[in-house]
């Protein structure tokens, strides 16, 4: 598919702008971490679709998530590095 081409569903332009596809970007660096992986996205598309503020925030939230979840494993004896 030309990357000029409009796809709101496969391709969306909030998320196919610069060299790389937002996704390709994603699954590379987080396989298996969603919450970076959620965190990713909203950095990569803030401002893009909707309120730049918003996104940042939603950005912040999964991200406080992920540390939450980190830093119960490490108490918890539970930490993995993958």
């Amino acid at each position: 598919m030309n990357k000029t081409e409009a796809d709101p569903v496969n391709h969306p332009g909030h998320y196919t702008f610069g060299k790389y596809e937002v996704i390709d970007v994603l699954e590379d660096w987080f396989p298996a971490d969603p919450l970076l992986w959620q965190v990713g996205k909203y950095i990569a598309r803030a401002g893009r679709k909707g309120n730049l503020v918003e996104d940042l925030k939603k950005a912040a939230w999964y991200l406080r998530r992920r540390i939450e979840k980190e830093e119960s494993d490490e108490t918890s004896g539970n930490r993995i590095i993958k």
